[in-house]
């Protein structure tokens, strides 16, 4: 690719070098597999962009394919939701598919595999089906029913089919290796029996397919070519293609299945099992409580498709799992909103502001431009007279020299108005100032182009006439947890970090421009931050909510943590991860010459052992030019596959690839894998 390699995520490397190899464009296509059975979160909006990305930037299409297969915890509002997030990101699908579509095909090729002896029927309960598959170092036991005949195998199934057996009599397995290395090729479960209503099958069928079986295959009849999911299914990789193998034919393509890291928003939590019980437990109001990090919580909230999108596009595609700030996140929306939210006043904690000179019954409008940023955004008329509201904390009876806002004595300007200084204050008999009386300067009116309305102070307030303003509630949001990983304390229930001050209802005054806003619609509130109309909003009653602050304020909150101290001599230095170690050799293996480059392989050798598979897999993708990543990789593995490591296609691509390549200390390192 030449120098376009480093706008290349290592996910476009893959299909590049399938493109090269064996792959048409034209047979490009990818598919986002959400399972309905709740709505999509911020994580499933990586996964969109990415998979419709992909479908722009090579001009192919996606599918857009429903997990249908338990009918226990599926329902069509769920399909709704995610219809409407997708839609709502910008994105169109070409197909709309789900694996029920399928459920006759599948149950076919199950036939085949009965058939093939490659299939069976259990009747062991899941409990004993379970203790029977092993552990990671002891090998599984053979089912009593692994070797039940052909035709007693066919019968069972089509009872299991047409409702003649009882949920947990009985599953249909594959029959793969009970002493695999790989706990999920020992026997899995192909089928089970669900006595429930489908929500686009009814009850035709009795009997549903599992993920594992479903997945590759939908893929396969779709003729989907890149099958892109989070890294937890790497592991599955070799089933998923053991399936294929018993029914992929030689004249059609074969999807193949890679995978991407997982991007963890702190503050929060992305299962939709743990969001559920949120919902459930009324930690939130809904599934759209703009406190969740559901699409449809932050659309709620005002978040903007283009802020999610600049979001994902700026934390990348990944192989390995990290924590994102949230803050990120409100950054891109803070960024985004500058540009397009129209700015307003309104006040949130408010105290009476009287010009004692201003003429009484006088009302002009002055002039708020809708939003600098855009010189066609237009501008509107705000309403002004002699009482007004200011923030309670704009005014300081006892302030300081940093103080810039209002106190005795001390001029600031109302935004788009007037020069004001303050004169006295008037107070109740508990003390708290009630109302601030001020004088104007009549000359100073803003835009006016007097010597008056050009002079500076330093603070400037916004305000509301208090006469014209109206009453709105405003929903102001904290994080929905105290904790910024909450889900991984094993010795501590993540709703135990549930934050009992993540709302906080406000009353706000604001100006009458606002009187017309529509649910969804944005504004900044000048000085204050983002806000978007709830569509909880009445004839009656105007509901905002908070999106974001104009700054970030949460940093400001953060415990400071202690400053760490430095190790004494006699201290063993903590070792970075082996594969850390190995990946930072890799990147300077070139620079050095032939002996160096021995002593570095050496290293690379010793650390390699301590290297688990799932760690190394992600370097299989690296790209063609960083040739001594791809060395540190070869050497890593080579001991792997030493120590018993079962050679798969993934790492045989790699090799295959590793022995084309130009650069000689790598294809020779590869020869001899």
């Amino acid at each position: 690719m030449g120098s376009t390699d480093k706008s290349l995520n290592f996910i476009e490397h893959i299909i590049e070098d399938d493109l090269r190899k064996n792959y048409f464009r034209e047979q490009l296509r990818f598919r986002f597999p959400p399972e309905p059975n709740g709505y999509l979160h911020v994580g499933h909006a990586s996964a969109i962009c990415l998979n419709f990305g992909l479908g722009l930037r090579y001009n192919a299409p996606v599918n857009l394919r429903f997990d249908d297969t338990n009918p226990a915890k599926e329902e069509q509002e769920f399909v709704d939701a995610i219809k409407k997030d997708i839609e709502w990101l910008g994105y169109k699908w070409d197909k709309e598919c789900y694996a029920s579509d399928y459920f006759e095909q599948l149950y076919n090729w199950a036939i085949q595999l009965i058939e093939a002896e490659k299939a069976y029927v259990d009747s062991q309960s899941s409990d004993i089906i379970a203790e029977q598959k092993g552990s990671p170092t002891t090998v599984g036991t053979n089912s009593p029913y692994r070797e039940r005949s052909v035709d007693e195998n066919l019968e069972l199934f089509r009872k299991m089919k047409n409702g003649e057996e009882p949920e947990g009599a009985h599953v249909l397995r594959a029959k793969i290796d009970m002493s695999s290395s790989n706990m999920l090729m020992r026997d899995p479960v192909m089928y089970r029996v669900l006595h429930k209503h489908h929500h686009r099958t009814g009850n035709d069928w009795s009997i549903f397919p599992l993920y594992d079986w479903a997945h590759g295959e939908s893929d396969y009849y779709e003729q989907v070519s890149h099958s892109f999911c989070t890294l937890e299914f790497l592991p599955h990789r070799e089933l998923y293609d053991w399936f294929l193998d018993q029914i992929h034919k030689p004249t059609q393509l074969r999807p193949k299945q890679r995978e991407f890291a997982r991007r963890n928003i702190s503050h929060t939590v992305v299962s939709k099992r743990k969001l559920a019980k949120l919902v459930e437990q009324g930690s939130v109001t809904g599934w759209d409580d703009p406190r969740m990090p559901t699409i449809s919580g932050m659309r709620r909230r005002g978040y903007t498709p283009t802020a999610i999108k600049n979001f994902v596009e700026s934390i990348g595609v990944a192989k390995r799992e990290n924590l994102i700030d949230v803050s990120h996140l409100e950054y891109n929306v803070r960024e985004d909103l500058n540009k397009t939210a129209t700015r307003v006043m309104a006040v949130l904690n408010p105290i009476s502001l009287i010009i004692n000179n201003y003429p009484e019954g006088k009302e002009e409008w002055v002039s708020n431009d809708n939003n600098p940023e855009n010189a066609n955004s237009g501008s509107h008329q705000q309403p002004f007279c002699k009482v007004l509201l200011i923030e309670r904390e704009d005014f300081k009876e006892d302030a300081g020299s940093k103080f810039f806002r209002l106190s005795l004595g001390k001029e600031v300007r109302l935004k788009n108005a007037y020069i004001i200084k303050g004169e006295t204050i008037v107070k109740d008999e508990k003390g708290n100032i009630t109302e601030v009386h001020c004088s104007y300067d009549p000359e100073s009116l803003s835009g006016s182009g007097t010597e008056a309305s050009m002079r500076r102070v330093k603070g400037t307030l916004h305000w509301v006439s208090k006469a014209h303003a109206f009453a709105a509630d405003v929903r102001s949001y904290d994080r929905l947890f105290t904790d910024e990983s909450p889900d991984t304390h094993k010795d501590k229930d993540f709703m135990e970090f549930v934050n009992p001050n993540s709302l906080e209802v406000l009353t706000a005054y604001c100006e009458p421009f606002l009187n017309e806003a529509k649910a969804g619609d944005r504004f900044q509130f000048q000085r204050i931050g983002y806000f978007c109309v709830d569509p909880d909003t009445t004839s009656e009653k105007m509901v905002f909510n908070k999106t974001v602050g104009l700054k970030d304020t949460w940093a400001k909150q953060k415990p400071q943590q202690p400053q760490a101290q430095k190790q004494s001599n006699n201290q063993p230095r903590q070792e970075r991860p082996a594969i850390e170690q190995i990946k930072q050799l890799g990147k300077k293996f070139t620079n050095f010459p032939e002996d160096k480059q021995a002593m570095m392989a050496q290293k690379i050798t010793e650390l390699a052992g301590a290297v688990p598979i799932q760690d190394l897999a992600p370097l299989f993708g690296t790209a063609a030019k960083k040739i001594g990543t791809r060395i540190a990789t070869l050497l890593t593995l080579k001991v792997l596959l030493e120590n018993g490591l079962e050679r798969n296609d993934q790492i045989q691509d790699f090799v295959d690839s590793a022995k084309e390549d130009r650069y000689p200390y790598l294809s020779n390192l590869a020869k001899g894998l």
